[in-house]
Parts: C-alpha cells; sequence; structure tokens
C-alpha cells in the first residue's frame, strides 16, 4: 500500500512537471514558429522577437529533456530539483506577465506553479518516509 501511495505521488510529481516544461516549451517553439502570437496585443514581431524566443527554447527544450530522463529512471531526487526549478521559472513568467499587465501571462504560470510545488511537496514528504528512488 505504501509503495502504491509512493508510486502515485511520483506519477501526480511527473505529470505536473511535465505539463509545466511542455508549456514552457510549447511558448518557445510557437515564438520561433509564429512569433506575433506570444506578443502582447499591439505589439509586432520583429526578427529579434524570434531570437528571443529562441533563447527561450535553448533553455526549455533541455530542461523538457532532462525531466523526461529523471521520470524514466524514476529518480525522485532529479524529480524534486528539476520539478522546483521548472516552478521557479513560472514564477519568473508570471512576473514578465504581471508587467506586461497580461492577466493570462500572469494567472497561467502562477497556477502551473502552485501545483507544481503542491506535487513536490507531497514527493518530498513522501520520500522522507521511505527510500529514495534512484
Amino acid at each position: 500500500m505504501i509503495k502504491a501511495s509512493r508510486s502515485r505521488t511520483f506519477g501526480w510529481a511527473a505529470a505536473v512537471t511535465t505539463l509545466n516544461v511542455a508549456v514552457a516549451s510549447g511558448f518557445a517553439v510557437v515564438g520561433v514558429v509564429s512569433p506575433a502570437l506570444i506578443l502582447a496585443p499591439g505589439q509586432t514581431a520583429s526578427p529579434a522577437t524570434a531570437v528571443f524566443a529562441m533563447y527561450a527554447g535553448a533553455r526549455t527544450l533541455p530542461l523538457a529533456v532532462f525531466v523526461a530522463a529523471a521520470i524514466a529512471r524514476r529518480s525522485t531526487p532529479a524529480l524534486l530539483l528539476l520539478g522546483a526549478l521548472a516552478g521557479v521559472i513560472q514564477i519568473l513568467d508570471a512576473v514578465v506577465g504581471w508587467y506586461e499587465h497580461d492577466l493570462g501571462k500572469t494567472a497561467g504560470p502562477l497556477l502551473i506553479a502552485a501545483l507544481q510545488f503542491a506535487t513536490l511537496i507531497g514527493l518530498r514528504g513522501e520520500s522522507r518516509q521511505g527510500s529514495h528512488y534512484t
């Protein structure tokens, strides 16, 4: 029963972290393919917009690969670290959304960050009760 609970907690943390990095990676890819879609209303895309999106992709796509590897290995310590990093990135994205006065780009990242940290807290609590997945 305890092992099943740990497996379920790891599964939730893995799902939320995957959602988190998929959303971040998706925005980076959309920014490269169609930069106008990621801009605030009234702004126009320029070549610099696509370059900026490439920089975002250069950070989020490797994070997604490492998250996938941590999940495949069922590594709780790695998932805790990478999930925390992904959660902090979402909080910083919310700050950017707030700066742009864009409710969707503020509330969305805050919701994902809240889900991220809630699942990580649960995973951390369960990993302290038993052995770590490595």
